[in-house]
C-alpha cells in the first residue's frame, strides 16, 4: 500500500471537496451570515425589543413599511406589542441560536462521555446505560421536551435542561457504537497494558476518536433544538413572552393569520425555516464528506 493510500485527509482537501458543492456552500453562507446579523443585532437592528420604554401599543400589528412614532420605517411591520418586527426577528434568532448552540453543547459533553464511558466499562453497567438510551429513544423527542419544560417552568435555564434531557441519548448511541469499536484496537489495549486509568484512556484515548460521527449528530441535533425551543414556545411552555424568541413571535401572531395581518408569524417563521433547512444542509454534507460510503 502507499503513502497516499494510507495519508488521512487534510483539512484543506476537505475544504476544497466541501466547496465543490454549491448548494451546501450556499447553506454554509446562510449559516454565517445569520449567526453574524444575530451578533450584531444590537448594531444593526433600529429598535430595542427589550426596551419598554421604546415601544407603542398604538404601532402595534402596523403592516409593512409602517413609519412609526420614532420616525423610522418598519420595513416587516411591527407585532402585537408594537416591537419592530425586523428588530424582533434579529434578536428572536440570536436567542434561538444561544439555545440551540447551548442546549447542543452540553448535550454533546454527555453523551460523548457518557456513552464513551459505557463501551470501555462494558458488562451490566454497559447494559443498564444502553437500554435506558433505548428506553428513551422509544419517545419523541417533542415529547419529553414538553413535559421536563412543563415541570420546570419557563426560562432560559430551564429550557436548556429540557433540551439537554431531550437529546443527550442520541450523542449516547452515537459515542457508544464509536467508543465500542474503539476498545477493541491495540493501542488501548497497550494503554492499558502501562497501566493507566480508566478515565484516562477514555478521556485521552478513546473520546477524541468517537469526535467524527459525534459532529455529524451535533449540526443535526443543533437544528432540532431550534426547532424544538420555538415549538415549545409556540406551545407556552419554553420561554417566557418578554423574550422575543422566533418561536413566541410565530405564536404572537398565530391569532391574528384570520384577521389578515400575515407578517407577524409568516416572517419569523421564515427565519425559522431557513435557519434550520441551511443547518441541516451544512450538516449532511458533512456527514457525507465524513463517512466516504455515502459517497457517489
Amino acid at each position: 500500500m502507499t503513502e497516499s493510500a494510507i495519508k488521512p485527509r487534510s483539512p484543506g482537501g476537505f475544504w476544497t471537496e466541501f466547496c465543490q458543492h454549491p448548494v451546501a456552500v450556499a447553506a454554509a453562507c446562510v449559516v454565517i451570515a445569520v449567526t453574524l446579523l444575530a451578533i450584531f443585532a444590537p448594531l444593526i437592528a433600529p429598535q430595542n425589543p427589550y426596551d419598554l420604554a421604546g415601544l407603542a401599543l398604538r404601532d402595534a400589528r402596523r403592516p409593512p413599511g409602517f413609519v412609526g412614532i420614532g420616525g423610522y420605517t418598519h420595513i416587516l411591520g411591527t407585532d402585537s406589542q408594537g416591537r419592530d418586527l425586523f428588530s424582533a426577528i434579529l434578536y428572536g434568532l440570536r436567542i434561538s441560536l444561544q439555545m440551540g448552540l447551548l442546549a447542543g453543547a452540553v448535550a454533546f459533553s454527555i453523551g460523548a462521555l457518557v456513552g464513551s464511558a459505557a463501551a470501555y466499562i462494558g458488562g451490566r453497567v454497559e447494559a443498564f446505560v444502553m437500554r435506558l438510551v433505548d428506553l428513551q429513544l422509544s419517545f419523541p423527542a417533542i415529547l419529553l421536551a414538553f413535559v421536563v419544560a412543563a415541570l420546570l417552568g419557563q426560562g432560559k435555564f430551564q429550557l436548556i435542561i429540557a433540551l439537554t434531557f431531550s437529546q443527550y441519548a442520541y450523542f449516547v448511541r452515537t459515542a457508544h457504537g464509536a467508543a465500542s469499536a474503539e476498545c477493541n484496537k491495540d493501542y488501548v489495549e497497550a494503554a492499558l497494558s502501562i497501566p493507566m486509568s480508566g478515565w484516562f484512556v477514555v478521556t485521552r484515548h478513546i473520546l477524541p476518536n468517537t469526535l467524527p460521527p459525534l459532529i455529524v449528530v451535533a449540526t443535526v441535533q443543533v437544528a432540532s433544538a431550534i426547532s424544538l425551543e420555538a415549538t415549545l414556545s409556540f406551545l407556552g411552555v419554553g420561554l417566557p413572552p418578554t423574550e422575543p424568541s422566533l418561536g413566541m413571535l410565530i405564536s404572537g401572531g398565530f391569532q391574528y393569520l384570520l384577521s389578515g395581518r400575515y407578517w407577524i408569524s409568516i416572517y419569523p417563521g421564515i427565519a425559522l425555516i431557513v435557519l434550520v433547512m441551511a443547518i441541516n444542509i451544512v450538516g449532511d454534507q458533512v456527514r457525507e464528506q465524513l463517512n466516504p460510503r455515502l459517497k457517489k
